[in-house]
């Protein structure tokens, strides 16, 4: 089970460090629709954890498994491809990227400057994104962020595929 965890959760850190480097391109395309095709990219990649619970019921359990065994695997698989995701950008953004978090606080204040908000509320939160951007600064917190943005997408899922590829043993 440890070395089909590895395996996919190595697959699936890279195709989601790969999309890191691909939505910092600068394209327009990529700037209007980043998240978008980030999360996308997530839910791609996070597709390995469907294949590897299939893989090792299949092959090893003789096509049963329960909920519990499964949701491990899909929760190994994601903390796996997490901590790729989370070393690769902090590598990317101190290096190729060290401008990232200032150029896209201006694209988010030239949203909301074209925005319906009043100038009151524009103001609000141009200054929780000041704020936001000072602690971005902190490695801890940057670990953090980055994790919040993957690991939730791998557990739903873990969850789901869970949940769908449980198996119980005929009984008797």
């Amino acid at each position: 089970m440890k070395k089909l965890i590895l395996t996919y959760g190595i697959v699936s850190g890279l195709v989601t460090s790969a999309m890191v480097l691909f939505t910092i391109s600068g394209s327009p395309i990529v700037k209007e629709y980043g998240e978008l095709i980030g999360y996308g990219t997530m839910i791609i990649a996070f597709s390995t954890i469907f294949i590897a619970i299939k893989t090792y019921r299949d092959k090893y359990l003789k096509g049963k498994i329960t909920f519990f065994n499964a949701f491990k695997i899909g929760l190994g698989v994601t903390l796996i491809a997490t901590v790729i995701y989370i070393v690769s950008w902090m590598i990317i953004s101190e290096t190729i990227a060290k401008d990232f978090m200032t150029e896209y606080f201006q694209q988010s204040v030239e949203k909301l400057k074209t925005s319906d908000l009043s100038e009151a509320e524009i103001n609000k939160k141009i200054a929780e994104m000041e704020n936001f951007k000072e602690l971005y600064k902190n490695p801890i917190v940057k670990i953090g962020m980055t994790f919040l943005e993957i690991f939730p997408v791998g557990f739903v899922i873990s969850l789901v595929s869970a949940l769908i590829l449980k198996r119980k043993p005929a009984s008797g």
